[in-house]
C-alpha cells in the first residue's frame, strides 16, 4: 500500500455522498480513505484499459495485490479491510511488542502470541492469523527483519580414499497395483571419496538388528571397509546422547566390537555435516524411486542393484566429474579387508497365547491349534521370515505352526486346521469312531469311502460322525450306515442328515417302499387330453379394453 494520498475520483466522490454501504467510521479514518481510493483507482484504471503490470508501476505497488483488487466486487472489498480492521485490536500491545521485537529479533509470532497471553492477563480473544499480521506490520514500519540463523560454511578438501563413509535412512511411498500406496524404508552408505553408493530396501522400519545386516551387504558390495562411518543421530542405533557420551543400542553396540571402524555421530538437524549422503537418498529418491510400482521386495532390491551398475555409481558425478565405478578401483586399495561376517538373525520373541488359541503379532490375531492354551503363562515364540511369514514355535523350540504375514490391522487369520482335533491319527480316529457301531469293519470301509472322495477332509468328517453318533442307540446308527452304504453317501454330515431322520421318525431301514397304484379312475384322468385355447380370444379380449 503506498503511503502518499491520491486525489479523490469522481467515482469516490459520488460513493462517499450516496453512503454506498460503507461504514462512516471506518472512512474517517485516514488509512482505510486511503485504502479505498486505491480500491477505485485500481478499478479505473483497468476500465481505461491499463494492463495490470502499468497499473502496479503507476500505483507504486505490487502486481499481486492490483491483481487481487480487480477480482473483488465494493463489497468484498469492504469485508476485506473490516477484517484487517480487527488487527488493530492489539494497538494497546504495540510497545510491548515493538520492545519484544527490538531486543529479541528473531522471535516468531507464534512465541510472541505465547508472551502475550503470558504477560497480559486481559489480552482479548484473537486468532494467530491476526498476531502474525500485527507482528508483521510492526516489523514494516519499524524496520525490524526476521533474523534467520545463519552458519558459515568453508570449502574442505576432499577427503583421502577409503577414509569415511555415510550411512542414512530414507522412506518413501511407492505406486503399487490397483492404485494402492506401499511404503518402503531404505538404507543407504556411499563412500566420501569416490561416491560409491550402496542402497538396501525393506518394507519395515529398520531395526538395529537390520542394520548390522546392512552394513554387512554394503562392505561386500564395496569389497571393505571405511576407516571411520559418519551417522544422523537416529534412535535406531542411539539410546541416548548423554552430553556426548553416545550410548549406542545393544545390537549395533555389539556389533561395531566386532569391526574395526570408527564412529562419528553428527548433531540433529545438522544434514550440512553428512551432505554426501544427504545427496544420495534425494538421488534415490527422485531418479530411481519415483514413479517406480512396487511388486515385492526382492524385485525391488534387485532394481535396485541394477539400477546401481546402471546409473548410479555409472553416471559422473557433478562434483568430482569422475564415475564412481571407476573410482572405487582407486579405493578398494585404502579400504580395510572385508571378510564376511555371520550375524544371528534368531529374532524368536515370547508371546502369551489367549485363551480362544490366538496370539496378537503386530496388531492382528492369528491362531494356533487347539490344545495350545494351557493356562495363563503358556507362550510361543513367534519369528519373521522373509518378511513374508510368521514361524510359531513351542518353549521346547518345536515348529508348531506358520501363517501369512498379514499387512492390515485389526484382523483375525486363522487357519482352518487349527480347529480339528490332531491328538490322534487318521487310523486311529477310525478305530474310536467305529467303536460305535455293531460292525467295526463294516464301519471303517464306509470311513474309507469317505477318505476316497475327500482325503483331505477325511477328519473333519470322522468328527462330524463321530458327534453325531454320541448319545444315539446303536441299531440306529447301524441301521443309518447300512442306508449310506446301500445309497452311496459318503458323506459326515449326509450320514448325520439321514441319522436325525431316522432318529426323530423311528423308521427301519429295510422297510419295503408303499407304493400306491393309480385306479381306473384314475387312469381316465391321465389320458384325458387337456383343452387349448385359441390365441384370437386372448387378442379380442386385450383390444377391447384397451380400446
Amino acid at each position: 500500500m503506498p503511503s502518499r494520498a491520491f486525489p479523490l475520483s469522481e467515482h469516490v466522490k459520488i460513493s462517499l455522498n450516496r453512503g454506498h454501504k460503507f461504514n462512516t467510521d471506518l472512512v474517517m479514518e485516514k488509512e482505510t480513505l486511503n485504502a479505498w481510493i486505491m480500491y477505485h483507482e485500481v478499478q479505473r484504471l483497468d476500465r481505461l484499459g491499463f494492463s495490470k503490470n502499468k497499473i502496479s508501476t503507476f500505483l507504486k505497488a505490487n502486481w499481486r495485490t492490483i491483481s487481487k483488487y480487480l477480482n473483488m466486487s465494493e463489497e468484498e472489498y469492504e469485508f476485506f479491510l473490516l477484517k484487517t480492521e480487527k488487527a488493530k485490536i492489539l494497538n494497546p500491545y504495540k510497545n510491548f511488542i515493538l520492545s519484544r521485537l527490538q531486543e529479541f529479533p528473531d522471535t516468531s509470532s507464534a512465541q510472541m502470541f505465547d508472551w502475550l497471553k503470558e504477560h497480559h492477563q486481559n489480552l482479548p480473544e484473537v486468532s494467530e492469523k491476526t498476531v502474525y499480521n500485527f507482528v508483521m506490520d510492526v516489523r514494516h514500519k519499524h524496520g525490524i527483519p526476521i533474523v534467520k540463523p545463519f552458519r558459515e560454511y568453508f570449502p574442505i578438501e576432499e577427503l583421502p580414499y577409503g577414509q569415511q563413509a555415510q550411512v542414512d535412512l530414507g522412506q518413501y511411498n511407492m505406486l503399487s497395483h490397483g492404485g494402492s500406496r506401499k511404503k518402503v524404508y531404505f538404507f543407504a552408505m556411499v563412500l566420501s571419496r569416490s561416491r560409491m553408493k550402496f542402497v538396501w530396501f525393506l518394507d519395515k522400519s529398520f531395526t538395529a538388528k537390520n542394520m548390522c545386516i546392512a552394513h554387512e551387504m554394503a562392505f561386500e558390495y564395496f569389497c571393505g571397509i571405511p576407516q571411520t562411518i559418519v551417522y544422523d543421530q537416529d534412535c535406531t542405533l542411539i539410546v541416548d546422547e548423554n552430553i556426548g557420551d553416545i550410548i549406542l543400542t545393544q545390537e549395533f553396540r555389539a556389533y561395531t566390537k566386532s569391526r574395526n571402524f570408527h564412529r562419528h555421530f553428527c548433531r540433529k538437524a545438522d544434514p550440512e555435516s553428512k551432505g554426501k549422503i544427504e545427496n544420495v537418498i534425494g538421488y534415490v529418491k527422485k531418479n530411481f524411486l519415483y514413479n517406480r510400482r512396487y511388486f515385492d521386495l526382492e524385485t525391488l532390491n534387485k532394481q535396485a542393484l541394477d539400477w546401481l551398475e546402471r546409473t548410479g555409481n555409472k553416471n559422473i558425478h557433478n562434483l568430482t566429474r569422475k564415475r564412481p565405478s571407476d573410482e572405487i578401483l582407486n579405493e578398494r586399495l585404502h579400504l580395510q579387508p572385508y571378510t564376511p561376517l555371520t550375524i544371528e538373525t534368531n529374532d524368536k520373541m515370547p508371546y502369551v497365547v489367549r485363551k480362544n488359541n490366538v496370539i496378537n503379532y503386530k496388531s492382528n490375531f492369528y491362531s494356533l491349534p487347539e490344545g495350545t492354551y494351557q493356562g495363563r503363562s503358556t507362550q510361543v515364540m513367534v519369528k519373521e521370515k522373509q518378511d513374508r511369514f510368521i514361524e510359531i514355535f513351542s518353549s521346547k523350540d518345536d515348529l508348531i505352526c506358520s501363517h501369512s504375514l498379514s499387512s492390515e490391522k485389526g484382523k483375525m487369520i486363522i487357519n482352518t486346521n487349527h480347529r480339528r482335533d490332531k491328538s490322534e491319527g487318521i487310523t486311529q480316529m477310525m478305530e474310536t469312531v467305529s467303536q460305535y457301531f455293531t460292525d467295526k469293519e463294516k464301519a471303517i470301509l464306509y470311513f474309507k469311502k469317505i477318505q476316497e472322495n475327500m482325503p483331505r477332509y477325511i477328519r473333519d468328517h470322522l468328527q462330524v460322525i463321530k458327534r453325531a453318533v454320541k448319545e444315539i442307540p446303536v441299531n440306529v446308527v447301524d441301521s443309518v450306515l447300512n442306508f449310506c452304504m446301500k445309497n452311496a453317501n459318503y458323506n459326515g454330515h449326509d450320514f448325520e442328515n439321514v441319522l436325525i431322520v431316522f432318529s426323530s421318525t423311528n423308521v427301519p431301514v429295510n422297510a419295503p417302499l408303499k407304493i400306491k397304484l393309480l385306479d381306473g379312475g384314475s387312469l381316465d384322468k391321465a389320458n384325458e387330453t387337456p383343452q387349448v385355447s385359441d390365441i384370437n380370444e386372448y387378442y379380442n379380449i386385450l383390444t377391447e379394453n384397451l380400446f
